[in-house]
């Protein structure tokens, strides 16, 4: 019979980390492929392919799976504890108090070229983020004041003062090969802007410590890893798993749309989906007998982001109206249909640690008419008024139309950016939502899909929203 198996994502307050490489590199987890599968090959169905293979600059989501396979860290997350694991190390880390030094210890590895991973390639990694002050990581390492390698195996980090940080976020930063990007940083010390230089250097054959490698890429249509023979974990047992890979390799075949790739994997065409699945497919391939689903509660949440670079968003009494209007409850129950719980501050509830009950709850028990009174009491007492009022005096609501900023100016048009439907429903949706909701107080708002990688360069980049 074939199994075809991919993840149901929820949304909820829990903190669980899956690895697609955990699963496939520890035995006691297995997949039953397809017949199509008899080479041993995993076929997995992606949404987009890799905006970049450069790890300096790849902060999507889906660059990250891929090098995921690809790089690794001294340190992993154990997949069911969380706790921290020695992966490249051998050992924990020993620190001395008396120097602010933590001592690593490093296993016997090779990259996926045949060369030797040493002591030398973590200090380089160090010194090139630090040096170069790259954002992905540079507020991991720049309290991180020397390391020193007494020998190939061996590292002394000294660091300017205690950091809480160091062991779960420095020790765990994916380690780049010295032989692979010393020519790349040479070069780059001779240009008039070397971080841009190296964040646009173009990576094709990424070389890595993982359980893959990039065999073949044919762009938009699919990526092909292949087992790395020089895997220094294969066969080994690391905190009670014995690892491989137990396949040869993992075909990523990019599908551009949900819909494409839940159709590919009822045809048996892919063995897994490596993304969420929205809720309106589950009752279709929960008839499926073929089809195993996967739910793990997710530590993530949807939000609507402001520029507050730009007026007004830059105005909290503004963005104070916009969380009073936007009904959290419509959302879960009608566009997420249950699959996710309503959030008051950035740290979900489950995360009791940090967690905070105390702050406001904009709207919180109020119906459409309640939320709309709140919301313009809000904005009067900041100094908004608009052509027509969206509550009479009499307690009526209307239509607000023409919003006039406290400077007396009439507020400009601006647009929601989301993903489109066939990309995430689900933000599609609340963007439509949103934008009626608002416009419902006379704030012209108008919803707007753009693709993701589009939608990722306008924000992240060009900061034009």
């Amino acid at each position: 019979m074939r199994q075809n198996r991919f993840t149901e994502r929820s949304v909820a307050c829990r903190v669980v980390l899956l690895f697609v490489f955990a699963i496939i590199l520890f035995s006691g987890i297995h997949f039953t492929f397809s017949s199509a599968s008899a080479a041993k090959l995993l076929k997995i169905g992606m949404l987009e392919e890799p905006k970049s293979l450069n790890i300096w600059r790849a902060s999507d989501a889906w660059s990250s799976k891929v090098l995921g396979l690809i790089y690794q860290s001294l340190y992993i997350r154990d997949p069911k504890t969380l706790h921290l694991v020695p992966w490249l190390a051998e050992s924990d880390p020993v620190y001395d108090a008396a120097t602010c030094s933590y001592t690593v210890k490093l296993r016997q590895a090779k990259w996926s070229d045949g060369t030797e991973f040493t002591s030398e390639d973590v200090a380089f990694t160090g010194d090139f983020i630090n040096e170069f002050k790259v954002p992905k990581f540079y507020s991991k390492w720049k309290f991180v004041k020397k390391i020193e390698t007494p020998d190939k195996h061996t590292l002394k980090f000294y660091l300017e003062k205690p950091e809480a940080i160091f062991v779960s976020r420095t020790l765990t930063t994916p380690i780049a090969q010295k032989k692979e990007w010393m020519e790349v940083v040479k070069e780059a010390r001779t240009k008039e802007k070397p971080l841009s230089w190296l964040m646009n250097h173009r990576i094709t054959d990424p070389v890595g410590t993982g359980p893959f490698f990039l065999k073949e890429w044919r762009s938009g249509a699919y990526l092909f890893l292949e087992k790395n023979k020089y895997f220094f974990g294969s066969g080994k047992e690391i905190n009670g798993y014995l690892l491989g890979p137990y396949i040869n390799g993992m075909i990523l075949k990019v599908y551009g749309t949900s819909d494409a790739a839940i159709l590919a994997i009822k045809k048996g065409t892919i063995d897994m989906f490596w993304w969420g699945v929205q809720p309106g497919y589950l009752d279709d391939l929960k008839q499926n007998s073929d089809i195993d689903l996967f739910r793990n509660e997710k530590s993530a949440l949807y939000y609507m982001g402001f520029n507050v670079r730009k007026a007004p968003f830059n105005d909290p009494n503004l963005r104070r109206a916009f969380a009073t209007l936007v009904d959290e409850e419509f959302i879960i129950q009608r566009i997420l249909q249950g699959e996710g719980i309503r959030m008051y501050s950035i740290i979900p509830p489950g995360n009791t640690f940090w967690y905070c009950p105390d702050v406001p709850r904009y709207g919180d028990g109020l119906g459409r008419e309640g939320r709309i009174k709140k919301a313009v009491e809000i904005l009067r007492d900041a100094g908004y008024t608009w052509q027509v009022a969206p509550v009479e005096p009499s307690g009526k609501i209307v239509n607000g139309q023409g919003i006039m900023l406290p400077d007396g100016r009439l507020m400009e048009n601006f647009t929601i950016l989301t993903p489109p439907a066939d990309y995430d429903p689900h933000r599609a949706m609340c963007g439509m939502m949103m934008q009626e909701w608002l416009r419902m107080l006379g704030i012209p708002a108008y919803s707007k899909p753009m693709a993701f990688g589009a939608l990722l360069q306008q924000i992240k980049v060009r900061q034009d929203f």
